[in-house]
């Protein structure tokens, strides 16, 4: 886990939660969008005016798609449609749609096998305010699972983390999961 700004870090692919739109107006998303440049707003913008005419919806929860980094310091760049709990229907679902959001996400990476260092802000724990205890407790028990698993391809996945409210959580959740994680905790260098 990393202290910082996920559009300044340095990776193979860096993956953003994104809402349906991919409209990177807000958040983590938004830094994103700010540092990649105009050039990543529209290519969004297309994959939406594309998504109109072929009268689909935007993008569900779970939705991945590539872009380009453009000016992210990465060979790759992943939006990945996140639950909104804001939202009293993807609240509601939360504990349903974050697990099919993750694993959506490792699918993707599981596509690209230059990938060997993946960071990415953990899904729905900022402006779309998903309860940060239950959300770091199901966020660490999934990367558990996949990092642990056959078909993890990647060497490293840096959660890069901006909230203080966030850390403490998965500081708790650490401790409870008698660290079983590889890795040390570095938010406070």
């Amino acid at each position: 886990m990393f202290y910082g700004d996920l559009s300044k870090h340095e990776a193979d692919l860096i993956a953003t939660p994104s809402d349906n739109r991919l409209s990177g107006r807000e958040g983590i998303d938004a830094k994103v969008y700010d540092v990649a440049g105009e050039e990543l707003r529209e290519a969004c913008k297309a994959i939406s005016v594309e998504q109109r005419k072929l009268n689909l919806p935007p993008c569900p929860v779970s939705t991945v798609k590539f872009n380009k980094p453009y000016n992210l310091s990465s060979k790759y760049l992943l939006h990945v449609v996140s639950p909104d709990c804001r939202r009293p229907v993807q609240d509601q679902r939360r504990r349903d749609l974050l697990p099919v959001t993750y694993e959506a996400m490792f699918s993707a990476i599981r596509e690209k096998n230059d990938v060997k260092i993946v960071a990415a802000a953990p899904f729905s724990m900022d402006i779309f305010s998903y309860p940060h205890r239950e959300g770091a407790k199901l966020t660490f028990s999934l990367l558990l699972e996949w990092l642990n698993s056959e078909e993890c391809t990647i060497e490293e996945y840096h959660m890069i983390v901006s909230n203080k409210n966030f850390i403490d959580a998965m500081r708790t959740v650490y401790r409870e999961t008698e660290d079983q994680l590889p890795g040390r905790d570095t938010t406070d260098q």
